[in-house]
């Protein structure tokens, strides 16, 4: 419950690190999603290039830039922020690779990596060991894959999901039907909502925004990802029922966002 005489600081300044050349709309739907799950102000870490692209399709979002056109190739100050985000579309340029290790390395807030984060990580055994601890990574099945190896059938690959958010105390996000919540204390939690509507382009870029905006606000890691994972399957169900599943998109989540609180609620 929100505080009746509650302020934007009290919400908490989220830092999304995301977007490259051509791939700046998986920026804008975490950024949006970022702000629609309650973030108090969000700071937009981008190329360059993107600039424009991101104040003019989300006007609330404040716009840090990168000193590289293209693609992510810095770390801001992140003294002001309380939560950060980093992956979507960031594309996996050898410069990339150094800022995100850099950020792994001097990143002191509770942290969410998705897509190319994680894709690079899995591609340097030395990246994936500056993995903060409580860090929540959101890889769907073959993302896992590319950093635990093949696994013969699901269950096996639970398991190890299990195994490795024990290991190195994170929490693994591992996206599908019913996705599981594997966290630092070995518990998992299965997600009972969301449907086949939901697997199209940007559906992870929103459900990043949307646990990078909980840990904003003061969420502890293994909270904020149970009820992001939740929130974001609810919003989807919602799309669904107004629409269709062949037809859901991923700004269709985003704007069940608030409808979806109030069913939680």
């Amino acid at each position: 419950p929100r505080p009746r005489f509650a302020h934007k600081g009290i919400f908490g300044h989220a830092l999304l690190i995301a977007g490259s050349s051509g791939k700046m709309g998986a920026a804008v739907l975490a950024a949006r999603a970022c702000l629609r799950s309650g973030a108090g102000l969000l700071t937009a870490h981008i190329p360059r290039s993107g600039g424009y692209i991101l104040q003019t399709a989300l006007p609330e979002a404040m716009v840090n830039l990168d000193m590289n056109k293209d693609i992510f190739t810095s770390v801001p100050d992140l003294n002001t922020f309380d939560a950060v985000g980093a992956g979507p579309g960031l594309g996996q340029h050898m410069d990339t690779a150094a800022a995100l290790d850099r950020l792994l390395q001097t990143v002191k807030k509770p942290l969410v990596l998705d897509a190319d984060a994680l894709n690079i990580a899995a591609s340097n055994k030395e990246i994936w060991s500056h993995i903060p601890p409580y860090t929540i990574l959101t890889p769907h099945p073959k993302e896992f894959d590319r950093f635990a190896g093949e696994s013969a059938t699901s269950y096996d690959r639970l398991l190890k999901a299990q195994a490795i958010a024990s290991e190195r105390k994170i929490c693994i996000v591992l996206k599908g039907a019913y996705t599981a919540i594997c966290t630092p204390e070995g518990n998992i939690y299965f997600n009972p909502t969301g449907n086949p509507g939901m697997a199209t382009a940007g559906s992870g870029d929103v459900l990043t925004g949307v646990i990078l905006g909980l840990l904003a606000q003061g969420y502890p890691p293994e909270t904020a990802a149970a009820i992001g994972v939740f929130l974001h399957g609810t919003a989807g169900d919602l799309a669904a029922a107004t629409g269709s599943e062949e037809s859901l998109i991923a700004g269709d989540i985003i704007g069940m966002l608030g409808k979806a609180f109030k069913q939680l609620k």
